[in-house]
């Protein structure tokens, strides 16, 4: 990375570590209880789209294309399956876990 966006990247890497926390926390809600708290869904909505807005700019297409899923996911009426949800939020942290460290 160039860097100016290199900075940029390592400033914003607590702030990704929490939208991945978001994440895993609804994805975890899912599977437990087969049910998702309608606010902590609007959130997870929002920190994907911002993920899948934000990662292809610093480099990361293909966590680019995790966070896009797991938004589609979300956004469509009724409940994701909580194993694919869980699958794309994990593939999402190992995308991005060697850069978030």
């Amino acid at each position: 990375m160039q860097p100016a966006i290199q900075a940029i990247w390592q400033r914003g890497i607590p702030q990704t570590r929490e939208r991945l926390l978001l994440l895993q926390s609804a994805a975890e809600q899912l599977s437990n209880s087969r049910s998702l708290d309608a606010e902590l869904r609007a959130e997870a909505i929002a920190v994907a789209h911002k993920l899948a807005g934000s990662l292809g700019m610093f480099g990361f297409a293909e966590a680019t294309e995790h966070a896009r899923s797991i938004e589609q996911q979300l956004e469509h009426d009724g409940l994701p399956q909580p194993e694919r949800l869980q699958a794309s939020v994990d593939a999402l942290s190992e995308t991005l876990r060697e850069a978030l460290a």
